[in-house]
């Protein structure tokens, strides 16, 4: 029998002995693994109310790690909104205040917590530098590989901003790299103490055992265009991109999105409800920007998405909490030009919402 029929026979079998029939989230998230073209690992999880499910294919368990890539910044939003709730930072701050001693700043206006939160600080998707490092260390392999914390610092007073802080949205992994140099210094560590931070905070009090920012612990064997890739390293903008995770761990936190009462410490569960506020609107209708998450106006509620990708992994998590639904899926192959995956996971959320296929 595949891990996929498995899990499912394990979950009917569960709600049989409960009196329940089979939960009816089958049907809509075995078909998603298909999606992942060129995968031999995938694992897709959903919780609706009380029903939960994890389907895996392939080499994959409940708890295999991927590498999430982009989805890291949604657990740096909840490190700012944590730190914010303890008032050991104000979203107006500026990021000067927490450069280390003698860090040269960018030239131009004050950039704040929330413009680098929202992606609207201005700055460049890339710190200056990083391509040139990386055209020598490989594009192609792992382009952040070579690009240090030393090197983020130098990168500051050459940077040019794109527009005044605050008046456009320009998506920036540059920007939320600093969110995470900035949060570490404001608790009083140094610029590479993100990953222990992160764990302190956020990880540790949701129960994520198998969440974090080490390339070494055990993880799938990314693919790019089929080839296998090594361990993606990002060592001077960890807080945009270094997170790895499971299935189990990003259900579970997806579930305290649904239910932050339930959370704890209370800074913990003030964080998890102020990630999903509003904070601008977008331009075109229907669409928001809260701490990092995006959030598109649907029936019966907002929904909230995010996704990532690595070299060799491809990683998709959203919630509906007026539904209280939520959905997870991972592949071990980098993201398709199209995007099929995290479309086609966009599209299973918003059916698992509107209770459609069932």
């Amino acid at each position: 029998m595949s891990a996929a029929a498995e899990a499912v026979t394990a979950a009917a079998e569960a709600a049989a002995a409960g009196g329940a029939a089979a939960p009816p989230l089958n049907a809509l998230l075995l078909p998603l693994p298909d999606a992942a073209r060129g995968a031999s690992a995938v694992a897709v999880a959903a919780v609706r109310g009380d029903e939960r499910i994890i389907v895996c294919r392939g080499p994959a368990e409940e708890d295999t790690r991927f590498e999430t890539g982009s989805l890291t910044k949604t657990f740096t939003a909840l490190l700012l909104a944590e730190l914010a709730a303890r008032g050991e930072v104000r979203y107006d701050d500026p990021l000067d205040r927490y450069l280390p001693p003698g860090a040269r700043r960018i030239p131009g206006p004050s950039v704040t917590l929330l413009h680098l939160a929202t992606h609207t600080a201005g700055l460049p998707r890339l710190p200056p530098g990083l391509l040139a490092r990386s055209a020598r260390t490989g594009w192609f392999r792992n382009p952040y590989a070579g690009f240090t914390g030393d090197d983020l610092l130098a990168a500051l007073p050459r940077t040019r901003l794109h527009h005044r802080p605050g008046t456009c949205v320009r998506y920036s992994n540059y920007g939320v790299g600093l969110l995470g140099l900035a949060l570490a210094r404001a608790a009083g560590g140094g610029p590479g103490d993100y990953p222990a931070l992160l764990g302190e905070r956020v990880l540790d009090p949701l129960g994520l055992a198998d969440t974090d920012c080490d390339p070494a612990r055990p993880q799938v064997q990314g693919h790019w265009h089929g080839r296998p890739r090594p361990p993606w390293l990002i060592p001077g903008l960890p807080a945009a991109g270094a997170l790895r995770s499971s299935a189990r761990d990003l259900l579970r936190c997806l579930s305290a999105l649904l239910a932050p009462e339930a959370a704890a410490p209370p800074s913990l569960r003030v964080a998890l409800t102020e990630v999903q506020r509003p904070r601008l609107a977008l331009r075109r209708p229907g669409r928001r920007l809260c701490l990092v998450w995006n959030l598109r106006v649907r029936p019966g509620g907002p929904l909230l998405h995010h996704s990532g990708g690595t070299r060799g992994c491809t990683a998709f998590a959203g919630f509906h909490p007026g539904s209280r639904t939520g959905l997870v899926a991972l592949a071990d192959t980098a993201p398709a030009p199209a995007g099929a995956f995290v479309q086609t996971a966009y599209g299973t959320l918003c059916g698992l919402a509107a209770g459609r296929g069932v």
